[in-house]
């Protein structure tokens, strides 16, 4: 190896150029715990990023662990394909009683690869399937994966354009408040499925987040998702909503569409459903649509055993009464009033999201990103997202105290007014 190999760290060396959030956030991290993440030369950071929201209920928890010490200790199952195996079993007796039968929900559980884009992938088959249509209506912004079919639903001209081929079988419309002044679009769609000439193809599906998490945190109101859902009934097609980034208690309840007046035909899961960080992704399915045949849409990892023992844990722990909702509606204020500081700070800046899933829209991207690149200079790890990755995006775990929320917020307004009070920056001109 050539000497001046040796300055260069492994991960420039080797790692592909596709790798993406290390590139800001360049430490090279070592241990975590609850809310924190340390690197190699012992520096803490506050976690507002969770995996993008993959660790809702932080680093390391430690009755997850301690479970999981104790399955792989007793040499239980690693690996079981989709084989009936007793920790599948808990994991879906603890989800259908504190998750399914309290929300009145008749759905079945398909574990499919462990991915969220592979998720979305099925739901889509799915719904082709049982309808024999091939059109799937999602929307502006939307954010479903990057595999091929995930791609064609979402919205992101930079992943779009990385797919090398075409992207077809789905048809854009306008998110809920994505035109200026008072048009409805769930009025707007109707009425291009209505007119015979208006060129849309009777769809299979109707695919969208409640709250677009890498679109820039649009929040649906309740009302527009309730107009979806009825319109999709109306016209024959399938609802289904993508909570791998907004379920699992990131919008203050399990489900981001609780409290909302639907119930989707299908709902896309990932990310925090394991608990525990782990890989591990399902669909809820109503009974009538449970149509695929043995192994149709299969996968070696379909299904995760380690991720079944985490999963009842964190079913069982947070959910199996009301007591930790109650205390995310609490978080979910301080969050809002703490990014109303930060909004005050930047002019015609403003508040976007929901629950634990909010943030700021700062009107630039590179204004946003010089303060996220400052904040984790001063030991605070939070992200941007929206079209022009505007919009500086809170994340933190659901179990994050709410000392070390204002800690973390500490950081973030400091590092906003060294970027704003800096000369010739962005948000001086």
């Amino acid at each position: 190896m050539p000497k001046d190999m040796n300055t260069i760290s492994i991960f420039e060396r080797r790692e592909s150029e596709a790798r993406s959030y290390c590139r800001g956030m360049p430490a090279t991290f070592t241990t975590a715990s609850g809310s924190e993440i340390t690197d190699d030369t012992g520096k803490s950071y506050i976690d507002f990023l969770a995996g993008c929201s993959s660790l809702n209920y932080g680093h390391n928890d430690p009755d997850m662990k301690a479970a999981l010490i104790e399955h792989i200790s007793n040499d239980g199952i690693a690996h079981g394909l989709d084989l009936h195996t007793n920790t599948k079993a808990a994991f879906l007796e603890a989800f259908e009683e504190h998750i399914l039968e309290p929300r009145e929900m008749d759905h079945r559980v398909m574990f499919t690869g462990p991915t969220g884009a592979n998720a979305v992938e099925a739901a889509m088959k799915i719904a082709r399937k049982v309808t024999g249509r091939t059109n799937i209506i999602a929307f502006t912004n939307g954010f479903h994966g990057v595999t091929t079919g995930a791609l064609s639903a979402t919205g992101n001209g930079y992943h779009r354009g990385g797919a090398g081929t075409s992207l077809n079988g789905v048809t854009r419309m306008p998110f809920d408040g994505f035109f200026p002044g008072e048009t409805d679009t769930a009025e707007f769609l109707d009425a291009m499925l209505k007119d015979k000439s208006g060129g849309v193809d009777a769809p299979a599906a109707i695919l969208l987040e409640t709250v677009q998490g890498e679109g820039g945190l649009n929040a649906a109101s309740p009302e527009w998702v309730k107009k979806i859902a009825k319109l999709a009934k109306d016209h024959g097609a399938l609802l289904i909503i993508d909570d791998i980034q907004a379920g699992c208690g990131r919008c203050g309840t399990f489900f981001s569409f609780e409290k909302m007046g639907v119930m989707p035909d299908i709902v896309t899961m990932a990310k925090s459903v394991s608990g525990f960080g782990l890989p591990m992704a399902m669909l809820l399915v109503r009974p009538e649509y449970d149509i695929f045949g043995p192994a149709e849409h299969n996968g070696t990892f379909r299904g995760n055993t380690h991720a079944f023992i985490t999963a009842k844990v964190a079913v069982e722990k947070f959910w199996s009464d009301d007591s930790f909702q109650q205390d995310l509606t609490e978080k979910s204020q301080l969050i809002h009033d703490a990014l109303a500081d930060l909004a005050a700070m930047v002019p015609d800046a403003y508040l976007k999201g929901r629950g634990l899933m909010q943030g700021v829209d700062v009107g630039s991207g590179d204004l946003a990103g010089e303060i996220c690149a400052r904040a984790y200079d001063k030991g605070l790890i939070i992200e941007t997202s929206g079209s022009e990755d505007q919009v500086i995006k809170v994340l933190a775990p659901l179990t994050t105290s709410k000392d070390t929320l204002r800690k973390g917020f500490n950081i973030l307004l400091d590092a906003a007014n060294d970027v704003l009070s800096a000369p010739n920056k962005i948000a001086a001109e």
